[in-house]
């Protein structure tokens, strides 16, 4: 799973840690989800969505790979 999150951060001029304060998670959670280490459950993907005001489609997608049983 890609995901948009490092940009959305950038836009906002967010910190990590700032976003891990806002939807309750640690630092290195949001860094394992921006390096593609750790896919996050439907609820912290919603929550991330909304503190950016973006439709959960828009930070995060679903590769090729992904789709394959």
């Amino acid at each position: 799973m890609k995901n948009n999150i490092r940009v959305a951060r950038a836009v906002e001029r967010m910190t990590q840690q700032q976003l891990a304060d806002a939807v309750g998670v640690s630092r290195q959670t949001i860094n394992a989800i921006e390096a593609g280490k750790f896919i996050p459950s439907t609820l912290l993907a919603l929550k991330i969505a909304r503190l950016f005001r973006q439709p959960v489609e828009s930070i995060f997608e679903l590769e090729a790979s992904d789709l394959r049983n």
